[in-house]
């Protein structure tokens, strides 16, 4: 999980500073706030949670926010959604797909999402590093894995920025949806064979 945190941030910011732009401020200090209460809470609370359980409620809940609209309570207060996928992301890597279904609810235009969601996982990996930091994780010995994952990820962020400039927006929301919806019924495939 360090390892993960340390790498997404630095793709997260060099996607978020690509089209810094694009950002939807407006989500972002109370999604933080959020985020700080859930990393601290999840760094002090010493929990199991099973892994196999986690994937099946997130991709649940993915599948179900792509069929029906998410609570007002994710978009209105954008602290929950910080708080709750910040904490689980300290036991668990893949809550970008919980915090993608948060942004796609904000319905911005395609440059709009990728900006915002990457600053939000941004400051949640952020979180997520310093208490992995604090807690006495050395990032020195996986320096050079990390370096080199995070100068693939930002080749693949450069690669990614210019399919971006090509679509639309009805197209880029098309293809979003199908793969939330698929990255989550693998989600939820491998958290049943898990049990």
């Amino acid at each position: 999980m360090p390892v993960h945190g340390a790498v997404q941030l630095a793709s997260n910011l060099g996607r978020a500073g690509l089209l810094a732009r694009h950002i939807a401020w407006r989500a972002v200090p109370r999604f933080l706030a959020g985020s700080v209460a859930g990393a601290a809470l999840g760094g002090v609370i010493v929990v199991n949670l099973a892994p196999a359980l986690v994937q099946i409620g997130v991709g649940l809940f993915i599948l179900w926010s792509l069929g029906f609209r998410p609570p007002a309570l994710f978009t209105r207060w954008p602290a929950l959604t910080g708080l709750i996928s910040s904490f689980l992301t300290m036991f668990f890597g893949a809550t970008g797909l919980f915090v993608a279904a948060f942004t796609r609810a904000l319905d911005l235009p395609r440059h709009g999402f990728v900006a915002t969601h990457a600053s939000l996982m941004t400051a949640q990996h952020g979180l997520k590093t310093g208490v992995f930091a604090v807690l006495g994780f050395s990032f020195a010995d996986w320096a050079a894995v990390i370096l080199a994952m995070i100068v693939a990820g930002f080749l693949g962020t450069l690669a990614g920025r210019l399919i971006l400039d090509r679509t639309t927006d009805a197209r880029f929301k098309r293809v979003l949806d199908v793969l939330l919806a698929l990255i989550a019924l693998r989600l939820v495939w491998q958290g049943v064979s898990a049990l």
